[in-house]
């Protein structure tokens, strides 16, 4: 029988895997031959966080599906909190629905406003998934270079921008954007019609800093997305349990999407949160100012030991220049992989203006060892280059094929 080729989505074909889960794949693989490798790719920080009585909760309705939007009670437990922690107004009736993490969040409300065609202007260092979300609804990635102040942001608009992201704490780069900045950046979008979305996953990582939320900005959610989850600030990455903050009009959109897509997130998941989510929180929002502490101290050694990156305060990475070395973002990490056993993830994950950085998140490891791992940074840069059959031959003994042989873009 004749069996023509099947047809694969060029859509999707034209998209790259994630590019830091491809690092930690490598990681992995390096790992099962009993390898020590030093982990600063992940992100994520380990909390000790106790489990707490599932037979405390109602097992009849924790079996069953529950509202798409997310259950009551979770969702005024969330608009309590952001009242309390950020002074942040939320109707939890109609202006917030829980789903299984913010990555289909994002997606879904991005789907839920923009059409075919729409650009999306994102500053960078940008998490890599936004531009692959546009892509994959046929929306047009743009983007602001890193060294952009949101006073400038409106010379990167075009007739066809319809919305601008942006991560406030930033990941990679741990900056904050101050409550002028956002009211700027709002200002200049709402005027001609455009959306902000504000992914704020590390908005606890603070110490004596003021956490501004969008929500604050625009108290009445006209314009405005904010996008939030327990992964980073509770450090429960592996529950998948996150929310959006928009107007009735938007979150209803999502709704049916969600409806469409998921049904709900774990009602089991969503009731035990409910139930203890004081208790967590009293437990996991000192382990995260404790990550900001870590990160103050890992910054003056970086300073001691000639370092650059750029300025921040949050969240648990560090984003440092390699300006120095001849090759790639891409070829540096592999390199520093392969030939000394540690994990970072390539600049150019996070945008075209800065392929001449590496992410190092230092939420897993410990500082002894993000010290001596450091330093070995700093030696590669000061060496200024590397062999790229060495790197090659390795990425082939593990079964790989180089990240840009993974995909074809269009």
């Amino acid at each position: 029988m004749h069996k023509p080729p099947m047809q694969i989505s060029k859509r999707v074909s034209n998209i790259p895997q994630a590019l830091s889960i491809y690092i930690n794949e490598l990681v992995y693989s390096q790992k099962r031959k009993g390898l020590d490798i030093i982990t600063l790719s992940l992100g994520e920080a380990f909390f000790d966080i106790p489990l707490f009585d599932f037979n405390r909760l109602d097992v009849e309705k924790c079996y069953h599906y529950s509202e798409s939007n997310g259950v009551p009670e979770l969702r005024k437990k969330i608009a309590e909190f952001y009242k309390k922690q950020y002074d942040a107004e939320i109707d939890y009736r109609n202006e917030i629905l829980i789903t299984a993490g913010s990555k289909p969040a994002i997606y879904m409300a991005m789907q839920a406003v923009l059409n075919s065609g729409d650009e999306v202007l994102i500053h960078e260092p940008a998490w890599l998934s936004y531009q692959e979300h546009a892509r994959l609804l046929d929306v047009v990635p743009k983007f602001i270079p890193f060294d952009c102040v949101p006073d400038d942001f409106h010379k990167y608009f075009t007739h066809n921008t319809r919305m601008v992201i942006i991560n406030n704490p930033n990941n990679p780069a741990g900056w904050i954007y101050s409550r002028e900045q956002l009211v700027t950046i709002y200002e200049q979008c709402r005027s001609r019609g455009i959306y902000v979305l504000v992914d704020e996953a590390y908005s606890d990582f603070l110490l004596d800093e003021t956490f501004h939320s969008m929500i604050n900005v625009a108290t009445d959610k006209d314009g405005i997305i904010v996008v939030n989850s327990l992964s980073k600030n509770m450090g429960m990455s592996g529950w998948r349990v996150g929310y959006i903050v928009s107007s009735p009009e938007v979150i209803g959109n999502v709704q049916k999407l969600n409806q469409h897509l998921i049904t709900c997130a774990p009602t089991i998941l969503q009731h035990y949160l409910a139930r203890y989510f004081d208790e967590i929180i009293e437990i996991t929002l000192p382990q995260a100012k404790e990550v900001i502490r870590k990160r103050q101290r890992i910054s003056k050694y970086m300073d001691q030991i000639g370092l650059n990156r750029l300025p921040g305060s949050s969240t648990f990475y560090f984003f440092i220049q390699i300006d120095s070395f001849k090759g790639s973002s891409m070829d540096f990490c592999l390199h520093l992989l392969f030939k000394y056993g540690v994990a970072a993830v390539p600049g150019s994950a996070y945008g075209s203006s800065t392929e001449r950085f590496i992410r190092v998140s230092f939420g897993t490891e410990s500082e002894e060892r993000i010290h001596y791992a450091l330093a070995l940074i700093k030696d590669l840069i000061t060496e200024g280059s590397c062999d790229t059959d060495y790197i090659n031959a390795n990425l082939k003994g593990n079964g790989f094929k180089r990240f840009e042989e993974t995909y074809a873009r269009a």
